[in-house]
């Protein structure tokens, strides 16, 4: 059915960063016309037109490092540091997970992104139940880069509940792959996740960057988010985090690579040459007191950044706009005011992680052809009044938030409208994922 938005005020993130104040047309899943001199004709109007009034329309946000998995869990493990919260915490919830479970997590994850704007994710699941994850991508209409976490390596601290043998962690994401990938109208994407280095053998490794390389896919895991992370990897492997994921053939365009906060300077080299995709992730390292990335610095070494929530656990929230603010914000006071300017900061949120995942000629920006992945944004609130004359960036990075969203559409599908989730069942999921949660808490031992 075509769709048109008109008297928008239209921040097309494309080449040149226009604003435009006019009308945008869709029709399927893709924008067909956008000016400010579309034709008028009521008798030329598509079925379906929103009149904006000048509010905000923006490029559906794009979130490169979440797990819905977790989304169930969000309250469950406050104040721990990163290894102490996997393990006495994390861990034992997400191996209590069953198939009823994961759904209602992954869906709960999903309904928060959508009212929130965000259209696009690169997910990391847990060790079982991965397609219940992937039946709530599909259900709902996100669109998703997601795959299984692969961890072999338990090292005495990983629970039976997760543990799994190389060959059998393998398998299950070739198979996944072979099953799911471009399911959707293409919407969902397979990639291979181990969970990060102290959790996966060498062999297991050099497996996934052999794979990932024959089928043409993306590999995402974590890498220097802790000190004692790095610690145990230089223990165990003789050097340094990303030095070794290069040694395994793991770095490049098609590696999306969360956190790395503790680089040296050899590290930062590699990234930067390899044009490995990094995912900053400031609430979370805030709340986790991982520390604080060197954004800036890698910016102006040319490293390809973009933004992610992280899990609901470690953040409490998967919003998009808290992301862009925290990383606009975090690293003033000791870079100076004029660092992470909200422009870049908007463009991280939308063109960067389409680059990030290889869809920068379809998404990130509004543009005709490309998908119609999209948000409305209110400028009306007192928190962002009077609008004129400001910054549309500052006003989206500083001012704005996620709860001024009130439509986002999706491959041409709206699928959250006046704050209204249309393609969630939302009273259903309110019983079913506390019954869950409580069926997960008891089989964990945390109940």
């Amino acid at each position: 059915m075509p769709i048109l938005f008109r008297d928008a005020t239209i921040v097309t993130m494309n080449g040149q960063s226009e604003v435009i104040r006019g009308d945008l047309r869709v029709e399927g899943d893709r924008i067909v016309a956008l000016g400010s001199d579309l034709p008028g004709d009521r008798q030329q109007l598509p079925d379906q037109v929103y009149d904006l009034h000048g509010d905000l329309l923006i490029p559906g946000l794009i979130q490169t490092h979440v797990h819905l998995c977790q989304s169930l869990f969000r309250g469950q493990a406050d104040d721990l540091e990163l290894l102490d919260w996997l393990r006495s915490r994390i861990w034992p919830l997400e191996g209590g997970h069953d198939q009823e479970s994961l759904y209602d997590s992954a869906l709960l994850g999903i309904g928060e992104l959508f009212l929130g704007g965000t259209t696009t994710i690169v997910d990391m699941e847990t060790v079982h139940h991965t397609e219940q994850a992937f039946r709530a991508i599909l259900d709902a209409g996100i669109r998703a880069l997601s795959g299984k976490v692969m961890m072999d390596d338990s090292g005495g601290e990983v629970p039976p509940s997760l543990q799994e043998t190389s060959e059998d962690s393998l398998q299950e994401s070739v198979d996944l792959f072979e099953k799911y990938h471009g399911r959707g109208d293409g919407r969902l994407s397979v990639a291979f996740t181990p969970r990060f280095v102290i959790s996966c053998s060498n062999h297991l490794l050099q497996e996934v960057a052999r794979l990932a390389r024959e089928r043409g896919a993306f590999v995402h895991t974590h890498a220097s988010e802790n000190r004692g992370e790095i610690l145990n990897v230089e223990n165990a492997c003789g050097m340094r985090n990303v030095v070794y994921l290069d040694r395994v053939g793991l770095t490049g365009p098609c590696l999306i690579l969360a956190h790395c906060i503790w680089l040296n300077d050899e590290e930062k080299e590699i990234l930067v040459r390899s044009h490995t995709q990094i995912v900053h992730c400031p609430s979370s390292n805030l709340k986790l007191a991982s520390g604080l990335a060197a954004i800036p610095e890698l910016l102006a070494q040319g490293a390809e950044i973009s933004l992610g929530a992280d899990g609901a656990p470690c953040n409490n929230n998967l919003d998009g706009f808290v992301e862009m603010r925290h990383a606009a914000l975090i690293h003033k006071p000791r870079c100076g005011p004029t660092v992470m300017p909200a422009r870049q900061v908007f463009a991280m949120a939308t063109r960067a992680g389409a680059r990030a995942i290889g869809r920068q000629e379809d998404l990130g920006s509004l543009e005709v052809g490309k998908k119609a992945d999209l948000a409305v944004v209110s400028r009306q609130g007192l928190h962002n009044w009077p609008n004129d004359n400001v910054d549309v960036y500052a006003q989206l990075v500083y001012q704005l938030h996620s709860s001024d969203v009130y439509l986002t559409m999706v491959d041409g599908r709206v699928v959250m409208q006046d704050r209204r989730l249309l393609t969630i069942d939302l009273p259903s999921l309110r019983k079913s994922s506390s019954e869950s949660l409580k069926r997960v808490m008891k089989r964990a031992g945390l109940a």
